[in-house]
């Protein structure tokens, strides 16, 4: 290898290729010269490829973080002045937790700055989603970013081209060379972007089952290990939680319509699920926060920012100062809203055994609700609406979920698909557990 503050990258190459370990300032160089060009693509993707092979160690991990991190700009937000926490989930299908996980603990005193993306395969995006409120901008610039966090205490937006450039480009190439399902590369991308708001503490939402990209406990465990053990050593506050993604968050799939949700939450209602998960998150961020001693204490905090309105308040506030339109979250009738309804009904009595939230999510991008490359248009109205939750027990003939599509000829077409993905069962399921393990 040559100097510190220069990479000959075919010896960089060659040294995780054969499994070494790189020094710091190595991975420091290297994805400098990445980002200035030095280093081509098609050899950051072979290398990408021998890290996926050969592992990177926690010290690596944590190099290639903030390597990443540093390559582009890092916010301080200098003007807010209260603790500030954000939260990330892993993707899940039905996952709109961040609309109103956001302005209630926002409500409750700590400043939530939230950097989100856009949805990607099966699993849904929270840009998509506030973009479904006409006139909502997602493309602000750090300076605004900054005085809405500061003077409403929580504001969502895109990545901007300033901040992580070199995840923007490793992503990409991850991407398309089959390197995405690798832990310290998965860390480094999600940390580099989060670090880089400028945020006290971070509580990470690491979701696990069938509708998860961590499909078994063992690798979710190992993932949220990994990013709570990176994060501290970056100098955050950091927790995680392992949540169940077996069956989809709350009734609704969707931009508009888990949008609608969201707002349900923020009214003091909606389903038990989303609002339990939105507690729970909530509780994490506002002991990240220094806002309370404990997650016991802070749940009473939440409820009644939820019952009195102030979290509703939040958002209202948001979305005016995003460009939104308020009337849209007064009447979510406002929202977009499909051409077509069709009902799903049960074709016997018994149990909901079962909802399998990766079928429904790959069927909600045929609707439109989803995308396969990021330059397509999305349908924000498409989606489903679900009438029952695993446990619950139906009729013959019972609703079961309402597809919500642009014409009668493509909800016919998902139809048979949706009904196989409900499970009926003589007997009920065993209760839904939403936590499976924290980590911190």
């Amino acid at each position: 290898m040559a100097a510190r503050n220069v990479v000959n990258p075919v010896e960089f190459l060659r040294d995780k290729r054969d499994g070494r370990e790189h020094r710091p300032e190595e991975l420091r160089a290297f994805i400098a010269a990445f980002v200035k060009g030095e280093v081509a693509d098609y050899q950051a993707s072979a290398w990408l490829m021998a890290a996926f092979l050969n592992g990177l160690s926690h010290a690596e991990t944590l190099a290639l973080t903030e390597a990443m991190l540093h390559s582009g700009s890092v916010l301080t937000l200098p003007s807010v002045k209260r603790a500030r926490v954000d939260k990330h989930s892993t993707g899940g299908v039905g996952d709109k937790i961040s609309l109103c996980l956001a302005p209630l603990v926002a409500a409750c005193g700590v400043a939530v700055p939230m950097i989100s993306g856009r949805g990607l395969g099966h699993t849904g995006g929270t840009l998509d989603k506030l973009e479904a409120i006409p006139g909502f901008r997602v493309d602000l610039d750090a300076k605004r970013f900054e005085h809405i966090v500061r003077d409403v205490g929580s504001c969502l937006i895109g990545q901007t081209a300033q901040l992580a450039p070199a995840d923007r480009r490793l992503y990409a190439l991850r991407d398309v060379t089959a390197t995405v399902e690798c832990i310290p590369l998965i860390v480094a991308s999600i940390l580099s972007k989060k670090l880089a708001e400028g945020i006290d503490g971070l509580v990470l939402d690491v979701k696990c089952g069938g509708g998860a990209f961590m499909k078994d406990l063992k690798s979710a465990r190992a993932l949220a290990k990994a990013l709570v053990s990176v994060g501290k050593g970056a100098g955050k506050r950091v927790t995680a939680l392992i949540t169940d993604m077996s069956a989809p968050i709350g009734r609704s799939i969707g931009n508009a319509l888990e949008t609608r949700e969201a707002i349900d939450i923020l009214r003091n209602a909606g389903p038990a699920d989303t609002r339990a998960l939105t507690l729970e998150l909530g509780a994490e961020m506002l002991v990240l926060g220094k806002r309370c001693k404990s997650r016991k204490e802070a749940w009473p905090l939440l409820e009644a920012a939820l019952a009195d309105g102030s979290a509703l308040g939040v958002f209202r506030r948001m979305v005016k100062a995003q460009g939104g339109d308020t009337r849209a979250v007064d009447d979510p009738t406002r929202l977009p809203r499909s051409k077509v309804k069709q009902r799903i009904t049960a074709p016997k009595a018994g149990y909901v055994t079962a909802i399998d939230a990766y079928a429904l999510g790959v069927l909600a991008i045929e609707l439109g609700a989803g995308r396969t490359r990021a330059d397509q248009k999305i349908d924000p109205a498409a989606g489903f609406e679900l009438a029952v939750t695993v446990g619950s027990r139906v009729a013959r003939g019972a609703p079961l979920v309402t597809v919500h599509a642009a014409s009668r000829a493509l909800a016919k077409s998902v139809t048979a698909r949706v009904s196989a993905a409900l499970s009926l069962g003589a007997r009920p399921a065993r209760p839904r557990r939403l936590v499976l393990e924290r980590f911190e």
